[in-house]
């Protein structure tokens, strides 16, 4: 029974309506159902359940190609399960290597505050040891913005 509305789908997945319409437009979803009466999109529980697992890829920065590709694996069920695995494994790796690179700005900023504090506490030793950790963190940060 299809059921919910577009605003009912876009408040219990967190998706816009505008992108529900896309992702069905794309092919990603669907086809919806419509209303007979007023031809508004219908959605049911199994579409619940693909538009919460694609508002999940996208939330972890999953682009439609792969999405796509998630979609036709999670139809093919078992047969599928490498192809799935290597896909949502080479997203945790892409996550992993951003989060490797936030701990290095962090770390950069912690190092330019811990130096600015020593100027400001007039502490020249504090100051050519956080100079230190700023210079050691260039090199990476260099690497990173490349």
């Amino acid at each position: 029974m299809s059921s919910l509305t577009i605003q009912d789908m876009s408040e219990r997945c967190g998706l816009s309506g505008p992108t529900l319409r896309y992702y069905e437009e794309v092919g990603l979803i669907g086809p919806i159902a419509r209303d007979e009466r007023s031809g508004h999109r219908r959605y049911g529980e199994e579409d619940l359940d693909t538009v919460q697992a694609l508002a999940c890829l996208r939330a972890m920065g999953v682009g439609i190609e792969d999405m796509r590709t998630y979609q036709a694996n999670r139809k093919r069920g078992p047969v599928a399960a490498a192809e799935q695995r290597d896909l949502l494994l080479r997203h945790a790796e892409r996550i992993e290597a951003e989060i490797a690179t936030l701990h290095t700005h962090r770390d950069y900023l912690r190092a330019k505050a811990a130096l600015w504090d020593a100027r400001d506490r007039k502490d020249l030793d504090g100051e050519a040891a956080a100079w230190e950790r700023v210079a050691a963190l260039l090199p990476i940060l260099k690497g990173a913005v490349q």
